[in-house]
């Protein structure tokens, strides 16, 4: 981009206010913006950081109706837990809004207004369901019915969860209202639709030409895709009663599609801090020398590369983003985060759990950031990442610097007068991070870019390392003042090259210098960071260790909610087809007791066992060997099915099958007589 640039707008996706913000929206979304903004600020940029709340939408009044409060409710109780949150973590917006503010309301109404009074949009009627019993029409998320594809039940009317296929309302089988569990009819209703169709060519060659070579791939791939399966209108109204009423005549009990009100919330979020801070919100949405940033996620692409630019290009008077750099996903310990299994590291149980290390996690979700694909989040990593870099590299420098600064000056920066080549030769290196650094963030690769901050302290503890002042301080008194004089150097840079990444850490570690932190643009040309007669303040560790009590206690938690998910799935197993007493009264089940019990060869699940049952001794095969080894089975009394076929496996003729019953995390346990039962005994 060749343009000369005066400001920056970069947004953040709207967290949706229906739960908390976990590990996965802080690393696909919130960590990188802040870096990204922390930086610019760094290098006097004019720019204004945007996010809100999203606050509208099916899920919202789904929430409600589950926890029996108003939307309103869930709205304002989410809304506060994911706004204090955000500030306790560091993540430094200019403004967080809420779209259920009047501004918001306002900016949305006359956003549609003016596209209505265009004739951007178009008017259609079409069929829909109908809760006649609650008398309104149903959203695609108070359908549910079997799914098509895959015969699961319970799939909703936009996706199908066990199978994953997106839906449609009426191709559900037997479709049911989650409002009322009638089934619903079909009703004429009207709303209007952008046409997106009009757009394919202006945003083919907007962004697969326009932005090939900086955007990233699995934008440009999926941008492609969309396109190239060719665009349809999208509804902008829908029938709710929650939301922002659609304003115009003959729409009474419609509101604004979440979709379409939601990104207009950055422009409503602007005009709020730009009506606070006495600024003019317009040069930030309506300037060519603006550049506007989305960061958000790979499932938000869609919406903020084809349809909100369409939105914008409809409307005419707004710029359009430079640049959209979505992360993949993360997964948890392997897994996909999920939300209703509680399969996530919640940052306000985070914040309460880790008091003061708000950095760990930020470092650690950069590090393990899914910039290109998805990645993995582990505890054993948070950890490691903690006490092998945080504490080994960062702190540790930091600690023998200014230790050392106040063990031999008493706290006072020794004299730089006389540097030997080596030593000009690393501050020279030092003065090149800044470049190293900021090429990699404003190509979006956070993740490099930290990196290289921890290099710059690795050059630290290597320069400290092969001069050991420690030693040189005995016989060299003059020498030992250049290499700490170059040590605190490095130690004063590092102040601004960890700012982003760790910005409490970076703030602690100018506390204890004593210092104003330089700007970057200084750290790369400024001969001298903190001057020779400076007294630095009290030092401390800038971080702890982490211990493994810590992480086990996390660990613990996830299995938890796994044993939770287990027993909740294993809940939900539909019952088996009803059978007569008759069909019961065909089942021999008799009290036996195990003689002997082997694995079976080649076979993870089966022990082979001799019963005797009362009417004979025989042979059984049972799925139990992971559970049990042959030790523990032997002389266990048991109930046995012993009329049941016999049975070839493995090659072993099986006579029978004992009763078992399972606990939530897959381990078995026999169901056994009590009491002095004779083996053959009869259970009925």
């Amino acid at each position: 981009m060749n343009k000369e640039i005066k400001r920056y707008t970069v947004t953040a996706a709207l967290p949706y206010t229906n739960g908390p913000v976990h590990i996965g929206h802080l690393a696909g979304v919130y960590v990188p913006a802040d870096v990204y903004v922390r930086y610019l600020r760094s290098r006097g940029r004019d720019v204004a950081f945007i996010c809100g709340s999203d606050e509208h939408g099916v899920p919202i009044t789904i929430k409600a109706k589950k926890e029996g409060i108003t939307p309103q409710q869930v709205v304002d109780k989410y809304n506060k837990i994911i706004k204090d949150s955000f500030a306790a973590f560091g993540i430094s917006f200019d403004n967080y809004s809420r779209t259920s503010a009047a501004v918001h309301h306002r900016t949305a109404s006359d956003f549609f207004r003016r596209l209505y009074d265009e004739g951007k949009f178009i008017e259609e009627t079409s069929s829909q369901y109908y809760d006649a019993v609650a008398q309104q029409f149903l959203a695609d998320r108070y359908i549910t019915g079997t799914c098509p594809k895959c015969g699961a039940e319970g799939a909703y009317g936009d996706q199908c969860e066990k199978c994953g296929s997106t839906l449609s309302p009426q191709e559900l089988i037997d479709p049911k209202s989650a409002l009322s569990g009638e089934t619903p009819i079909l009703k004429e209703t009207t709303h209007w639709y952008l046409p997106l169709e009009k757009y394919e060519d202006w945003l083919r060659e907007w962004i697969l030409e326009g932005h090939k070579g900086d955007w990233k791939p699995n934008v440009l791939g999926q941008v492609k895709s969309w396109l190239d399966d060719g665009l349809r209108p999208r509804a902008v109204t829908r029938d709710l009663d929650w939301g922002i009423p659609v304003p115009v005549e003959g729409a009474e009990g419609k509101v604004l599609y979440v979709w379409f009100d939601a990104p207009i919330g950055y422009i409503s979020s602007t005009k709020e801090w730009a009506e606070r801070e006495g600024k003019d919100w317009e040069p930030y949405w309506k300037s060519d020398d603006t550049k506007l940033v989305h960061f958000i996620g790979k499932d938000n692409i869609v919406f903020h590369c084809i349809i909100f630019p369409s939105m914008l290009r409809a409307h005419g008077d707004y710029i359009l983003p430079e640049n959209v750099p979505a992360n993949e996903f993360l997964n948890l310990e392997g897994n996909k985060l999920s939300t209703s299994k509680n399969w996530a590291v919640w940052l306000n149980e985070y914040l309460e759990e880790f008091p003061g290390k708000q950095d760990v996690l930020r470092y650690a979700l950069i590090a393990t950031a899914p910039e290109t694909k998805d990645n993995d989040f582990t505890w054993k990593d948070f950890q490691g990442r903690n006490n092998s870099e945080l504490v080994a590299i960062l702190g540790n420098f930091i600690n023998r610097a200014l230790v050392l600064t106040q063990k031999y000056y008493g706290g006072v920066v020794p004299s730089g007068e006389n540097l030997t080549d080596e030593d000009k030769a690393t501050l020279e290196e030092m003065r090149s991070y800044p470049e190293k650094i900021a090429l990699s963030i404003e190509k979006y690769r956070f993740r490099e870019a930290a990196a290289e901050m921890m290099n710059l302290a690795r050059l630290g503890n290597k320069y400290l390392a092969e001069n050991e002042p420690w030693k040189v301080v005995k016989t060299d008194p003059v020498r030992t003042e250049a290499i700490m004089y170059t040590a605190l150097q490095i130690a004063a840079s590092l102040t601004t090259m960890c700012e982003p990444f760790v910005p409490f850490a970076a703030e602690k570690l100018a506390q204890m210098m004593n210092i104003v932190a330089p700007c970057w643009d200084e750290v790369a040309s400024k001969e001298i960071l903190i001057p020779t007669g400076h007294k630095i303040g009290e030092v401390s560790l800038l971080f702890e260790k982490i211990e493994d009590e810590a992480i086990d206690f996390q660990l613990q938690k996830l299995e938890k909610a796994r044993m939770e998910n287990i027993a909740a799935a294993k809940a939900k197993e539909p019952a088996k087809e009803i059978i007569t007493y008759d069909d019961f009264a065909k089942m021999d089940i008799r009290v036996g007791t195990i003689l002997t019990a082997e694995k079976v060869a080649k076979a993870k699940k089966l022990l082979k066992l001799t019963i005797d049952t009362g009417l004979d001794v025989r042979t059984v095969v049972s799925g139990i060997a992971e559970s049990f080894s042959p030790e523990d089975v032997v002389g266990r009394r048991v109930c046995v099915l012993v009329n049941l076929a016999p049975r070839e496996i493995r090659g072993i003729t099986s006579n029978g099958m004992i009763l078992m019953t399972e606990y939530p995390d897959g381990r078995l346990e026999f169901v056994a007589p009590t009491g002095d039962v004779s083996n053959g005994s009869a259970i009925s």
